[in-house]
């Protein structure tokens, strides 16, 4: 009899066979029968709970969305999406969902989702410290500031991106940053025209043009018919608007004839306003009249923001010509209206990021002073509050990673364990307040008589551990041998009448780079100080 597959096993073939043939539909442009299939592998790894799948095919999905131009679905789409790639952290496929993301939130006017998308991937960019990535990020960055009215922060920021890459730009950066450019440029003539800033305005449709020349055999290169279409959409308006009408218009119906064909309607849409700008340039206010018209009807809500608000404009200037100035004042206040909604949701969308950029920056201040504190404490924590040298926390803390670094660096290293020789009788006699001063004083005696590298502690009671890096054992002992004279001949009746201090030391130098190993050789050493008379040095 025939094996019978299981439900399971049949599941994940038609999983395996949806995404094969989602992937040569994206490398083929054909986007209506690639979404279908990315869509249906999409719902298969879901039910089948595989991560990985469900992850490409939604990346799938959304480029195939993004390219049809079916923006609104498309955001749908990446907010389902999003949580899954930031669950396995920064990466570039991220990166690339958030420029989609801050991009169509610009064009369909959701602004505080392309603030948030935009900063969100300049920051995994810079995380990731990729530097093509981030001047990738940027351009997006930028994009946000030109949708929102801001033309020339948006040009500071992509010519900063340009910066980054300038050494080897692959063609993909050349293409993203200069097709920016050159919206960017367009964006700024928009706003500039009919203002009084005639030179500005003359200006920035030159640069328009200039991005656009620079940045066409980089498209063709690299040959992403997105790319080209987008391209040559770019070059077609800037061509119109310098006047270069024939050169202009055998570009545009170019460009739309594959436009349509490759299925990209928001790239259509855009080149149908230019064409019809073109019309009205040609005195054929009519035809650009009934051409955006159409237009409008055909693309109802789905039409972006920017170009709703430019069809309008271009009707009401039909209108005008045409004499209809009824029409004309009702599609001026059609335009006015959009402009306002546009202005508001931009308003809007910066003062809540601000607020949150605000929250934020609080945020991260409070929990900078809540680090420094605790670091404080945890300094705090490791010393001896009568000397102010280290105490046992302290050793725990630094000397295992003082002997692994000097181990792996082959260097030697000597420890000294230090003893005050009969402290106890001079508690008795004496009083604990002249005990306490004897400490104070040889603690500082330490430290005038060792290095800064030094890792100096208070052990026990009377007794001091001093760790000397990349130190070999006759060196230590020529530094405690001073810091033992020097104990002998202070003054100590200064502190009290007829106090006399000496210290027995012992010295013991790796290998072995084991804490408990050297302590106890060091300590062996010093009670031989002892035995032999105290008031000595001695090595292991």
């Amino acid at each position: 009899m025939p094996d019978v597959l299981s439900p399971e096993v049949q599941h994940d073939d038609a999983l395996s066979h949806c995404l094969a043939e989602a992937r040569q539909a994206q490398a083929q442009s054909r986007l209506d029968e690639g979404l279908a299939l990315a869509q249906r592998a999409w719902d298969l790894a879901r039910e089948l709970h595989m991560l990985a799948e469900q992850v490409e095919a939604g990346r799938l999905r959304a480029f195939f969305l993004y390219r049809r131009g079916d923006l609104n679905a498309f955001l749908r789409a990446a907010e389902a999406l999003l949580p899954l790639l930031q669950a396995q952290g920064p990466s570039p496929e991220l990166g690339e969902l958030l420029r989609w993301m801050t991009l169509a939130g610009c064009e369909t006017g959701e602004f505080e989702t392309a603030m948030r998308c935009a900063n969100e991937g300049y920051a995994v960019a810079q995380e990731l410290g990729d530097s093509r990535l981030i001047a990738v990020a940027l351009n997006a960055l930028g994009a946000t500031f030109e949708r929102m009215g801001d033309p020339w922060q948006a040009e500071r920021l992509m010519t900063e991106a340009a910066a980054l890459v300038r050494e080897q730009p692959s063609l993909y950066e050349r293409v993203v940053t200069l097709n920016n450019l050159c919206h960017v440029a367009l964006g700024a003539f928009h706003l500039l025209r009919d203002s009084g800033h005639d030179a500005a305005c003359a200006d920035a449709l030159a640069r328009a043009l200039r991005y656009a020349q620079e940045v066409r055999p980089h498209a063709e290169a690299f040959g992403d018919p997105f790319a080209r279409v987008t391209t040559e959409a770019n070059l077609g308006e800037a061509l119109l608007h310098s006047g270069q009408l024939e050169a202009a218009e055998a570009l545009l119906v170019q460009t739309l004839e594959q436009a349509r064909a490759l299925g990209y309607e928001v790239q259509a849409w855009i080149l149908r306003c230019s064409l019809a700008e073109l019309r009205l340039l040609q005195s054929e206010p009519r035809q650009a009249y009934e051409d955006l018209r159409l237009l409008l009807q055909e693309a109802g809500e789905r039409a972006p923001s920017g170009t709703a608000l430019r069809a309008h404009h271009a009707l009401y200037r039909a209108a005008q010509r045409m004499g209809q100035y009824e029409e004309a004042l009702k599609q001026l206040e059609l335009c006015q209206r959009l402009e306002r909604r546009r202005t508001a949701a931009q308003r809007m969308a910066q003062s809540r990021f601000f607020v949150t950029r605000l929250e934020a920056e609080q945020s991260r201040q409070r929990a900078e002073h809540q680090e420094a504190r605790a670091a404080t404490l945890e300094a705090h924590l490791e010393l001896d509050p009568l000397t102010g040298l280290g105490n046992r926390r302290c050793m725990e803390s630094r000397m295992p990673a003082l002997l692994r670094a000097a181990e792996a660096a082959g260097q030697v290293l000597t420890l000294a364990l230090i003893d005050a020789d009969h402290f106890k009788l001079i508690n008795e006699q004496l009083g604990h307040t002249v005990g306490d001063r004897v400490l104070q004083q040889l603690a500082q005696m330490l430290r005038d008589n060792t290095r800064g590298s030094d890792l100096l502690l208070r052990y026990g009671g009377e007794e001091f551990l001093v760790l000397f890096p990349d130190t070999v054992p006759d060196r230590a002992f020529e530094v405690c041998e001073r810091l033992r004279q020097c104990v002998e001949s202070f003054p100590w009746d200064g502190i009290a009448p007829g106090l006399q201090v000496t210290l027995s030391i012992g010295l013991a130098s790796s290998p072995p780079y084991a804490t408990d190993l050297l302590i106890s050789r060091a300590d062996s050493a010093m009670y031989r100080a002892k035995h032999l008379g105290r008031n000595r040095v001695a090595l292991a």
